[in-house]
């Protein structure tokens, strides 16, 4: 890190009110956390509420995946609201398609929508939400400008449980048409299951942040979920540390620095 970058990091930081923007509200205790993740827990999994992926034929999952890879916004959003690909979708009462700048250079991957995703259909609108808010502010951002939000899966799993892979790989042809779409600069995976699913690694979040990864070519930055961040407080000084990280990583991209990253 450059002197020059310190003092900057130094000053947003000051300048931001970063430590009393995130202390927001006490989380609930049906809030999901990476942490969860990390450990491989799966709650529900085995009893009336796990979901079992429906698992399709090689060729037709190859199939459908080349018609959404060819799909426009207008389309991909219809498909998504009447996809059955799996049983998620029995229990869900929207789909939570993504939200924001469809230009974006900015895009951030969550898991999958909690219960206040699924009533309204939008990502990132319950406590969890309100944080990856403060945490945009913090750096310059706002939703909808330059900035787009997305999940893994686009149906609620039952009891807020992490997706679980037959899931996360029915919905992961509408993702990746969705990054081909806005052509991100940077992707930040908020936790593990975004991190898991975009890398192909089972890495911990601990051991993949402070590096530039490449999803198809796109730099990839790994940090905690605002989940996880509600529930370990010690841990936010790490994830500030991962966004101003990211923001270097784009201001040298952005000057023509690649070699730097």
């Amino acid at each position: 890190m450059t002197e020059n970058s310190a003092e900057r990091r130094a000053l947003m930081l000051r300048e931001m009110g970063l430590t009393p923007q995130w202390h927001l509200r006490q989380p609930s205790a049906a809030m999901p956390t990476p942490a969860a993740a990390a450990a491989g827990d799966s709650a529900g999994a085995g009893g009336v509420d796990a979901v079992a992926a429906v698992a399709a034929p090689e060729g037709q999952a190859q199939d459908r995946s080349g018609r959404i890879m060819g799909m426009d916004w207008a389309g991909l959003r219809n498909d998504v609201s009447a996809c059955t690909a799996c049983a998620l979708h029995a229990r869900r009462h929207k789909t939570v398609f993504g939200v924001g700048d469809e230009n974006a250079d900015w895009l951030f991957v969550g898991e999958g929508p909690g219960a206040d995703e699924d009533a309204q259909g939008e990502p990132f609108v319950g406590q969890a939400g309100k944080l990856l808010d403060s945490m945009l502010a913090a750096i310059q951002l706002k939703r909808g400008h330059n900035v787009y939000i997305a999940n893994v899966v686009k149906c609620r799993p039952p009891n807020n449980r992490n997706p679980e892979a037959g899931e996360a790989l029915a919905c992961e042809p509408y993702l990746h048409r969705q990054i081909e779409l806005i052509k991100p600069k940077l992707i930040v995976a908020l936790g593990k299951v975004a991190a898991v699913n975009l890398l192909a690694s089972d890495a911990s979040v601990a051991s993949m942040r402070n590096k530039v990864h490449r999803y198809r070519g796109i730099p990839l930055i790994v940090t905690y979920h605002p989940a996880y961040l509600l529930r370990s407080l010690q841990e936010k000084a790490r994830a500030w540390e991962d966004l101003c990280f990211a923001v270097d990583t784009l201001q040298a991209l952005q000057n023509g620095d690649a070699g730097s990253i």
